[in-house]
Formats: C-alpha cells, structure tokens, sequence
C-alpha cells in the first residue's frame, strides 16, 4: 500500500494506522471544527473530516489524504474535547450510567483530482455508575483531557464501559473497518 496522509494529531489515530500497517505521514490539518445544532452528528463529523483533509491539499504531493473527526451524543447534547478539568468533570458526570453514541466520520481526499470518498461510524457504548473519586482520579491522570467525551476506551476510561454495540476502533477515533472499505474504493 502507498503511504497516505494522515491530516490528523491524534495519537491514537495514528496507534490504529500503524497498527493496521497502513503507511502515513502526518500534516496538521488547519480548519475550525463545526459543531452540531440539530442533533445531525453524522453530517457534522463528516464535513468536518472532509474539512481536515481539504485543509492540507497542497502540501499532500499527490497523495492521498485521511481526515477524521468524532464527536460523543449523549441524549442530542454534542460532548467534544473538554477544555479544561471542570468540563471533563461536568462530562463524566454526564455520562455516568449513561448511554450514549460516539460519530466518527472519516474523509479521503485525492489530493490530484479532488475526489472525495467519506462516510462514517457510529457506536452505542453504556457507562455504568460512577463514583466520584473514580472521576476525579482519572481526571487527575490527564487522559480525558484531550479525547471526545472525556474519557478513552483504550485506556483507564475502559473500565467504565459496561457495554458496547458497534465498532470498537469508532470509540478511539477511526472505524478502521470502514476506513478500509473506503480505501479500497
């Protein structure tokens, strides 16, 4: 396979690629993430994959580009990266016992012609109840702080999940089935 550009910083991200032997170099996508009014989380996170990948067109050499992006939707309420430890604090809280879906939407650009190809995932993940030195514990790990929702299923956010219904790899970032779907196309 041909080396990709991944217009991405998220490590994880980048974990799943190299994980998968899918060759890439990163650029730093330039763009302001929209975020859903209306509850149409898929089309959101999509543009803003789409919007990623655009963003660094000219300096992809002909290649071809992955841009991504995810947002959490508990109950119509778009969960983000928190800004700061209150609002992992208020996010966590949020979730806890909780069911909510995670959007990712992934875009591939042809940075020749243009052509883009894109769709998304979306996966049902149940918090169970949480206690408040739990929270409070992981906040001060400093691993919500920079993932959708606040929390990461791959590491110590893994054991609030209860349950989940759909693709796991969606939850860290990059439905990685549905990428090679697109990659083949």
């Amino acid at each position: 396979m041909k080396e990709i550009i991944l217009a991405s910083t998220s490590p994880r991200r980048k974990m799943l690629l190299n994980q998968v032997h899918i060759p890439f170099k990163i650029i730093v996508p330039h763009t302001t993430e929209a975020f859903p009014e209306n509850g149409d989380f898929a089309d959101v996170v999509v543009a803003n994959a789409e919007a990623k990948a655009k963003s660094v067109v000219g300096k992809a050499d002909g290649k071809l580009i992955l841009g991504a992006d995810t947002i959490v939707d508990l109950n119509g309420v778009a969960l983000g990266k928190p800004v700061n430890r209150d609002d992992a604090r208020r996010m966590l809280n949020m979730l806890s016992g909780n069911e909510h879906n995670v959007y990712t939407g992934i875009a591939l650009v042809d940075s020749i012609n243009n052509r883009i190809l894109s769709d998304y995932a979306k996966t049902k993940v149940k918090f169970r109840s949480l206690r408040t030195d739990e929270i409070e514990n992981y906040i001060e790990s400093g691993e919500p702080l920079d993932k959708a929702g606040s929390y990461g299923i791959q590491e110590r956010g893994a054991l609030f999940i209860e349950s989940i219904h759909g693709c796991f790899f969606n939850v860290m970032g990059l439905p990685l089935s549905k990428l090679w779907e697109l990659l083949r196309n």
